[in-house]
């Protein structure tokens, strides 16, 4: 074990920055952030994780991190980005000698955190996903009913090659504000993001999504699904047919809050995370 914080790590020539936060000895914790935002999302979250004791690690994931940022449609497939996971937990076990870790992820990093414990339940201790429903309820959602097509509008959106890219960069700080988030939080998110080929990484994470190969397996590893009652993406049937798609212990804690549960209801989501984690181990 290597008594030392982990800043990086790499996969398949590409270079990933990580926050390591917390004590040495802590238990480890990985922290996937969603679109459009960055490892920096997880602040609130990691400071009050680490005062109870956890050892965080939040990664800029692909598409984000300055060296991990692959041109095309192909490298964003789901499959890339849950290996890029393993390879994370790959290196925090060298630094902490831990096999299994916790795992939080929000919007697309809890899609990720999702299939990670579904494809690689022997890594994951435990997972706690922050608004994102099992992707296989939201599957079912989008095709039950009116109310989750329309609030999903943009991920058809985004398939246009190019001009999302344009339309955004001119616009995401009003568009994220709009959507509830801070305006801080929003201005550094667009600041990291910019400019147009800055976006076309993260973009990419829904343009690839259709040409992915990873299924969406029914989790068994103890998991908590924290759900904002007022999320104006993710509706409620996707929150109540996650449920079905867990066969280990499960909890849905839904808060009166919108999408973006790591900024705002910090205290909130940190609380879930604590529980699950002791009660996981």
């Amino acid at each position: 074990m290597v008594d030392e914080r982990l800043t990086g790590f790499g996969r398949d020539g590409l270079r990933f920055e990580v926050t390591d936060d917390g004590p040495l000895d802590g238990i480890p914790v990985l922290l996937l952030h969603g679109f459009p935002t960055d490892r920096t999302s997880w602040r609130p979250v990691a400071r009050l994780l680490a005062a109870a004791g956890l050892r965080t690690f939040a990664p800029d994931q692909r598409g984000y991190s300055p060296g991990a940022r692959p041109r095309g449609v192909a490298p964003y497939r789901l499959e890339h980005l849950v290996a890029d996971v393993v390879a994370l937990a790959d290196a925090v076990e060298a630094a902490t000698g831990h096999h299994r870790v916790h795992v939080v992820g929000h919007d697309w990093g809890g899609a990720v955190a999702w299939l990670l414990a579904a494809h690689h339940a022997d890594r994951v201790a435990s997972l706690t996903v922050l608004s994102t429903p099992h992707p296989a309820a939201l599957s079912r959602a989008l095709r039950d009913g009116w109310d989750q097509r329309r609030r999903s509008w943009y991920m058809a959106a985004v398939q246009v090659p190019w001009l999302p890219e344009q339309l955004l960069a001119r616009r995401l700080t009003s568009v994220l504000t709009d959507t509830g988030l801070p305006l801080d939080d929003a201005r550094r998110y667009a600041a990291h993001l910019g400019r147009p080929r800055d976006l076309s990484g993260p973009l990419g994470w829904y343009r690839a999504t259709r040409s992915s190969t990873l299924g969406a397996h029914r989790v068994t590893v103890p998991t908590t699904y924290v759900w904002g009652s007022r999320d104006f993406a993710l509706g409620r049937r996707a929150a109540s047919l996650t449920a079905e798609h867990v066969t280990g212990p499960y909890e849905l804690v839904e808060v009166d809050a919108g999408h973006w549960l790591p900024e705002t209801r910090a205290e909130e989501s940190a609380a879930a995370v604590v529980a699950r984690v002791a009660a996981a181990d």
